[in-house]
């Protein structure tokens, strides 16, 4: 796929308006966004940045989220890739997320989005 040609509208001789190059797939942002724009995943990523936490504390520290949700969302980090799970043979067994190096080539994406986020008018807010 062409990056460098950005999707337009033209309009012919008679009116008739059509799009030429666009997105027959989705286009980057787009799939960016299916990976960590899920509710609660880039918090569960950014919580995972400072080093392996127990299930138990990630639920503890995203507070709103239900352990079935976050438990939906743990699985589908791990299936693409971005978080490692480890079961700790311990009494009672306790399991152990981490995030990995590809994991972490969205933080900084995730920082930039916070720091957007913190400058936000009130009003922007869209639970209001």
């Amino acid at each position: 796929m062409n990056h460098s040609k950005r999707a337009h509208v033209v309009e012919d001789e008679r009116g008739r308006r059509s799009a030429h190059n666009a997105c027959l797939e989705p286009c980057a942002i787009e799939r960016g966004m299916r990976i960590i724009g899920g509710k609660w995943t880039g918090s569960i990523l950014w919580h995972l940045k400072d080093g392996p936490v127990r299930f138990n504390d990630l639920a503890r520290m995203i507070g709103g989220a239900s352990k079935k949700m976050i438990t939906t969302r743990l699985r589908q980090l791990e299936q693409q890739g971005l978080i490692d799970r480890r079961v700790v043979d311990t009494s009672p067994v306790s399991v152990h997320y981490s995030i990995t190096p590809f994991g972490q080539t969205a933080l900084g994406v995730l920082d930039e989005l916070r720091q957007w986020s913190e400058g936000l008018p009130d009003q922007t807010d869209p639970r209001s």
